[in-house]
């Protein structure tokens, strides 16, 4: 019998790995920002790895990080070889407190201090795990898009670039987060005929919660250039339509000059309120 199992041991420790590590559960933390604990879930870097960049995966609004940590599988994978650490904190009761005045959720109407959070989350990786600070970047989708929003509008000196996927700035009359209004790569993921995040501006709301009116795709992509010092046309390029079936195509709008910040809009032709097939949208908002 034992030369039997011993025929299997192979397999069987093969099996064993693969369950082991499939299974592993992400490491949680948790700061105190003014009474509140505040938690973020992240994969630890493997032994005498040290990971040079710090990346904040956001969750959309009623998300989790868990959630979100869900859905950038494939950025995890080459996290190592990329010498990345990926970050997924929670935002309070499941909402950011951006720069929507007329936002509903308790984070914004409490006024949690989200950008403390961000900041000691910072110097937490800093210290424990030597990532670069001047290697910080954020990816966020919906209302999590907004949260990178406000980081980029008031603390953007903490961060390298930002990606907003699904999101647009909130309209004039809905800002209310003061503007450091300096440089900063930034990067737009949005579908066109989205019912949430209206390309075209508008009203936004999802079930239980207002958000007040958000600008265009086009303006809030040109604050960013008028920003970064831009003008005249971006460069245009069509991306490969790598899904027909889709019914996506993406048009890419492109600010770039040698030494300075670069602004990109991927424009989702026939996309909604989520990701579109041809791209995934975390590798694309690493590579940029």
């Amino acid at each position: 019998m034992c030369k039997t199992l011993l025929r299997y041991c192979p397999l069987i420790i093969i099996f064993v790995v693969s369950f082991i590590s499939c299974t592993s559960q992400p490491a949680s933390d948790s700061i105190s920002i003014e009474g509140h604990q505040r938690v973020f879930h992240f994969n630890k870097p493997t032994a005498g790895s040290a990971p040079a960049s710090l990346v904040f995966v956001l969750h959309g609004s009623g998300g989790t990080g868990l959630g979100a940590m869900n859905g950038a599988e494939k950025l995890e994978a080459i996290s190592q070889d990329e010498k990345v650490l990926l970050v997924y904190p929670d935002g309070y009761k499941k909402f950011w407190n951006e720069c929507r005045r007329a936002a509903t959720s308790a984070a914004n109407v409490e006024n949690i201090n989200d950008n403390a959070f961000f900041s000691r989350m910072i110097d937490y990786f800093v210290k424990k795990y030597r990532v670069n600070p001047k290697k910080v970047f954020v990816i966020g989708t919906s209302g999590g898009g907004h949260m990178a929003y406000k980081l980029a509008l008031t603390t953007p000196d903490k961060f390298r670039a930002i990606t907003a996927v699904i999101a647009n700035l909130p309209d004039t009359s809905n800002l209310d987060c003061p503007e450091a209004r300096k440089p900063i790569s930034v990067m737009i993921i949005n579908g066109t005929n989205d019912p949430t995040n209206p390309y075209n501006g508008g009203d936004m709301s999802i079930p239980g919660t207002q958000l007040g009116k958000v600008r265009s795709t086009d303006r809030t992509f040109h604050y960013w250039a008028d920003l970064d010092g831009y003008a005249g046309e971006p460069a245009k390029t069509n991306l490969p339509d790598t899904d027909p079936g889709d019914g996506k195509t993406i048009e890419r709008f492109a600010y770039q000059r040698t030494g300075k910040p670069s602004v990109i809009l991927l424009k989702v032709i026939g996309g909604k309120h989520d990701y579109p097939n041809d791209i995934n949208v975390y590798l694309e908002a690493w590579a940029f």
